[in-house]
């Protein structure tokens, strides 16, 4: 305290505590791959109940908290808030949407990135099954803005292990088409192939530093 200080010479240290707003925007895939699953909830549904539980907990601390909704386009937008009422409209916004349509990840970021002046963190939950160029063209541009990223990569169990057996009938989503085969002739490239898809998310985000999780939808959210 130089005011202090300079009255008796002597130094003291001044202490207080700092109010912040954190801003956060949360960003949730509702493309048709997200309603893929094989366990008590699909890609979708888990996706919901992450962003759910961390704007929670961000407003059970007075932060302030947005929500966008996406495929192609935003299909639901909930303006940032932080009372904890706000809670209600981020819930009935993320039960609304039926997953559908293919995704258009770059066109949202841009989007973010444009509108969002104030610097906070963008939390996007999310499978990725998107062209990776305009992704990681997206995600450098929120960072080149000063924004905090953090993906929750959501993945399904059959998705990371494929442990499917006999012939199956693979009905393809986002306009894939559909496949018949034995997937045990297919299991180990499509594990390499996941893998190398895995690895090359999480090479790109560190080097934008951007925090990346992948999650399964069989993980209890505490872990």
């Amino acid at each position: 305290d130089w005011k202090v200080w300079s009255k008796t010479d002597r130094y003291f240290i001044k202490q207080y505590e700092e109010d912040t707003n954190l801003r956060t925007t949360l960003l949730v895939d509702c493309s048709e791959s997200m309603r893929f699953g094989t366990g008590a909830l699909n890609k979708y549904e888990y996706a919901c109940t992450v962003a759910a539980a961390m704007a929670f907990l961000l407003l059970r601390q007075q932060d302030s908290v947005g929500l966008t909704v996406f495929d192609e386009s935003i299909r639901e937008r909930v303006r940032f808030g932080s009372r904890p009422n706000h809670l209600v409209a981020l819930l009935a916004a993320l039960d609304s949407p039926e997953p559908a349509s293919k995704t258009d990840m770059f066109g949202i970021l841009e989007e973010v990135a444009a509108t969002q002046n104030r610097r906070g963190i963008v939390v996007i939950v999310s499978d990725l099954f998107v062209p990776r160029e305009g992704l990681f063209r997206g995600l450098r541009m929120l960072r080149h803005r000063g924004h905090d990223v953090l993906i929750f990569h959501v993945m399904d169990d059959e998705e990371l292990d494929f442990n499917f057996s006999g012939t199956t009938r693979f009905e393809g989503l986002e306009e894939a088409g559909d496949l018949v085969c034995d997937p045990r002739s297919l299991r180990d490239g499509y594990l390499e192939a996941v893998e190398s898809f895995r690895t090359e998310l999480k090479r790109k985000c560190a080097a934008e530093l951007i925090d990346f999780q992948t999650i399964r939808t069989s993980e209890h959210l505490d872990a």
